[in-house]
C-alpha cells in the first residue's frame, strides 16, 4: 500500500502530465525570427472560428492547427499581415478578427457602447436635475381655489361641518 503523501505526489504528477498533453505544440519552426514574431502576433489578433472565445494561439480544435498551419504557409510565402487577415476573413468573414474593421454593418458594434454611454450620462444628470430642483410647497392656485381650500381645511379643523 501506498502512503498518503505518496498517492499525492502520485497523483499530482500525473495531473501535471495530463495538462501538458492538452497544450498546443508547434512543430516546424518559421524561417526567421521576424517571421516567427509576427506569425505570434497574428495567432493572438486573430479567432478560432470554432472556440469561438479563444484565439488561434490557445485553441487546440482541429480547424485552429489547419489555421495556423494557414497562416504560417501565408507568411512563409511572403504574405503581409494585411494580407493574411484578409484571406482569412474572406474565408471565415469577421467574425475570426478580435477587433473587426470599422465598416457599415460593425458601426454599432464600435460605437454603440460609447452612444450607450453618453445616454446614460444624460439620463443621470436629467434625474439629479429635476432631484436638486426646488419644489414649491404649495401650487399656484387661483383665487377661487385658494378660498374652496380654505373652505375645506377650515371645515376641517372644525370637525366635519358644513357642505363638503
Amino acid at each position: 500500500m501506498l502512503s498518503p503523501v505518496l498517492r499525492t505526489l502520485l497523483s499530482l504528477l500525473l495531473l501535471l502530465a495530463s495538462v501538458s498533453a492538452v497544450a498546443v505544440i508547434e512543430i516546424a519552426p518559421l524561417s526567421s525570427a521576424e517571421l516567427e514574431a509576427r506569425y505570434r502576433e497574428l495567432l493572438a489578433e486573430l479567432r478560432c472560428p470554432k472556440c469561438q472565445n479563444q484565439n488561434l494561439a490557445d485553441s487546440d480544435s482541429p480547424i485552429a492547427a489547419d489555421l495556423r498551419e494557414q497562416v504560417r504557409a501565408l507568411l512563409e510565402e511572403g504574405k503581409s499581415d494585411d494580407e493574411v487577415v484578409a484571406y482569412l476573413v474572406d474565408r471565415y468573414g469577421d467574425f475570426v478578427r478580435y477587433r473587426p474593421a470599422v465598416q457599415s454593418n460593425t458601426l454599432v458594434l464600435w460605437f454603440g457602447p460609447a452612444v450607450l454611454g453618453v445616454l446614460a450620462l444624460l439620463a443621470i444628470v436629467l434625474v439629479v436635475r429635476a432631484y436638486r430642483r426646488p419644489r414649491s410647497a404649495t401650487p399656484d392656485l387661483s383665487e377661487a381655489e385658494r378660498r374652496r381650500l380654505q373652505q375645506l381645511l377650515t371645515e376641517r379643523e372644525d370637525g366635519g361641518s358644513g357642505n363638503p
